[in-house]
């Protein structure tokens, strides 16, 4: 079956009856057996060989990334190599042959019948594109390689005469239009289209027209197969020969031209048209109830490309059928990310092997970048490439390739505003969330499957805390919270500050046993360097980013979910840590373990309560060990502490071992004594 679809078809009264019948004639010697070629690769293959062929520059643009050595023709036991130069050869014998040039085209499309019609052109575009570059690589290596120079003066080739150059760039220009017009024929056979349920009439219209297309890009290559082969027998001063050659190469561009006009018409209106229909099936697409998200990502992406995805390890192009029956979580942004610590952290989260293992084949990441403009820039495509390169996921392919109802719609009714985002597709096809990237930062692939729900249930089951700050960013403290350990953490810009910490946090840290480390703060990145190499303990940079890129993830996941920072105590908490650092106030924060019991304190506040710790002396392990590191500073803080229990009284629940445990007033802050009342 041809790529075409059905190839029974016929001819339609848009053409000539000179080119019905023509069309006829090939359909009856067209008879493909299933042999597959990747046209896309080698068609880019042949365009960067044209390009250096062509080039004056010694050093080309090389557009093409993938090595065609890689690939083959499915379903056929010859080497792509070897049956592009068995074409050639075939091509050089029908040079000689005394039939006419419309009985040779017959002969070579009666050779090439097991194939699609795109595999048709380029194969023999392959062929004569190699037997040009040769060419002119003879040519140019001839005046300065030995070699090179006895085989062209055994071919009799006369490179420096008048008439040598113009007949040669008569065939550049002639092989060049073939190239755009085979694009054409691969631009139309590799939509996607069943689903839009396309005019039929404008379909078989233009299937008829590739295949007169077909034949004159395989007629003109035999011509130009031709025109080389005279290219040894010139002579110099033979200028009428070569004009009469100049003029026939220059009318077959000329009829080559308006066979690609009328096809890039018919192939352009249908796009639109389709273009046009994604548009109005966009509008409901989503709000209706199916049993899969095949229609839903096929309408997304698949109109201009059958395989729309980079595979994320092989980096080889797959289809949508990876995707179906998967959540699939669209990561969405410009080509470049903001900053590389961004990027990096939702790698290290969505990549969390003990996490991951589990869920592994649930659902799919798909990068699919947007273009700042209209047009995607060399700059953009540059990032784009190497970007998708390093991705742990699947990203587009050719992401150029998206229509603009697409891009409006992502814009438009996912909120895209060129800030990264992530939305959710269920399995089903329907959209769970507009944007899991805040999800995905502060929990990982925990937050599985991204809906706006798993989220609300993911905050109702978390506490403020040592570990919702960190959740596995770095080892040693996730380890240190795990034990149960007593841990501060501070940031500030200040090395004054920084300098000051440190020497009066020496009189507790033995003494109570506890861990301190710096996490930095979210600017001042070249300041906090110099600052990094003064601290023994510290998070690495990149860490201190995951911190903060956190903190921001974690308040605005709140907000979204309409928390208010006087009725949320987590929300509370994070805007004023985030208030303090953006303040460029120094800050700390202790805990023990995975309590959700912190104290907070601003610069000033923990400096006063430092400076109370020296009146304990060396019982400072003593009060420690008594109330608890956080109590004993809640204790410090309070001007009228003191060994004696406080005056007021708070009745609780009972709870086992709760009359062990030593209380502190919610008023002065000072140990309690415990009774227990019966009932």
């Amino acid at each position: 079956m041809s790529r075409l679809g059905s190839d029974q078809f016929l001819p339609t009264s848009g053409l000539s009856l000179e080119e019905d019948i023509l069309v006829r004639k090939l359909l009856l010697v067209h008879d493909p057996d299933g042999r597959h070629l990747d046209s896309e690769l080698l068609l880019q293959a042949i365009e960067d060989v044209m390009c250096c062929a062509t080039s004056s520059e010694t050093v080309c643009d090389i557009k093409g990334e993938d090595d065609i050595r890689q690939t083959g023709v499915v379903g056929s036991q010859e080497p792509l190599g070897v049956i592009i130069h068995r074409i050639s050869s075939e091509m050089v014998c029908l040079c000689s042959s005394q039939k006419n040039m419309y009985a040779r085209t017959l002969y070579l499309f009666d050779l090439l019948g097991y194939y699609t019609w795109d595999a048709k052109v380029v194969l023999v575009l392959a062929a004569i594109s190699m037997s040009y570059a040769e060419f002119c690589l003879l040519i140019q290596l001839s005046t300065s390689n030995p070699l090179a120079e006895s085989i062209t003066m055994l071919k009799r080739l006369q490179p420096n005469s008048k008439a040598f150059k113009p007949r040669l760039k008569a065939l550049s220009s002639l092989i060049m239009k073939m190239l755009d017009m085979a694009k054409y024929i691969f631009k139309f056979t590799n939509l996607s289209i069943s689903h839009l349920n396309p005019d039929k009439e404008a379909i078989e219209t233009i299937k008829s027209n590739i295949c007169i297309t077909a034949f004159w890009i395989i007629r003109s290559s035999l011509t130009s197969c031709s025109h080389m082969h005279d290219l040894m027998t010139i002579k110099p001063g033979c200028t009428s020969s070569s004009a009469i050659a100049i003029w026939e190469l220059s009318s077959l561009a000329y009829t080559l031209t308006k066979i690609y006009d009328r096809l890039k018409r018919l192939v352009d209106g249908l796009i639109q048209q389709l273009e046009e229909k994604v548009e109005q099936k966009l509008a409901s697409l989503f709000q209706e109830t199916r049993g899969d998200n095949k229609e839903a990502l096929t309408t997304l992406f698949v109109l201009k490309d059958k395989f729309p995805l980079k595979e994320k390890y092989s980096q080889a192009k797959v289809g949508i059928a990876e995707l179906i029956g998967k959540v699939v979580v669209f990561l969405i942004s410009k080509s470049e990310f903001p900053s590389p610590e961004e990027w990096l952290l939702l790698f290290h989260q969505a990549n969390n092997p003990p996490q991951n293992k589990t869920l592994e084949g649930n659902y799919e990441i798909v990068w699919v970048p947007i273009s700042s403009s209209c047009t995607w820039t060399d700059s953009e495509e540059r990032s784009f490439e190497y970007l998708s390169n390093c991705m742990p996921w699947y990203s587009l392919r050719q992401p150029h390739l998206l229509i603009p109802a697409v891009v409006n719609f992502i814009k438009q009714s996912w909120n895209y505003k060129e800030k990264p985002i992530m939305v959710v597709m269920d399995a089903n096809g329907a959209i769970t969330n507009l944007n899991a990237i805040d999800m995905l930062r502060i929990w990982g692939v925990k937050a599985y499957p991204f809906s706006s729900s798993r989220e609300e249930e993911l905050w109702e089951a978390e506490s403020w805390g040592l570990q919702l700050l960190f959740n596995g960013i770095d080892q040693l403290l996730t380890y240190w919270i795990e034990q149960g350990k007593n841990v501060c953490i501070y940031g500030s810009s200040d090395a004054r500050w920084i300098k000051e910490f440190h020497s009066k946090m020496e009189i507790i840290s033995e003494g109570a046993q506890l861990e301190i480390v710096y996490v930095g703060n979210r600017s001042h990145h070249v300041q906090m360097m110099y600052t990094l190499a003064s601290i023994q303990r510290h998070l690495s940079p990149t860490k201190i980013r995951f911190f903060w890129l956190r903190l921001e993830s974690m308040r605005k996941s709140k907000l979204r979910l309409g928390k208010a920072v006087n009725t949320d105590q987590t929300l509370q908490q994070l805007s004023a840590l985030l208030d303090f650092d953006e303040n460029d106030k120094g800050w700390a924060i202790f805990g023990q373990g995975s309590s959700a019991d912190t104290i907070r304190l601003d610069g000033n506040r923990f400096m006063e309560c430092l400076d109370k710790f020296p009146k304990w002396g060396q019982n400072v392990g003593k009060y420690v060990g008594k109330w608890g590191l956080l109590n004993a500073i809640r204790i410090a803080l309070e001007s009228a502490a003191r060994d004696g229990p406080c005056s007021h009284t708070d009745t609780v629940p009972f709870e086992e071992g709760l009359v062990e445990k030593v209380r502190f007033c919610a008023k002065c802050k000072r140990p309690m004594t415990n009774f227990v009342v019966y009932e």
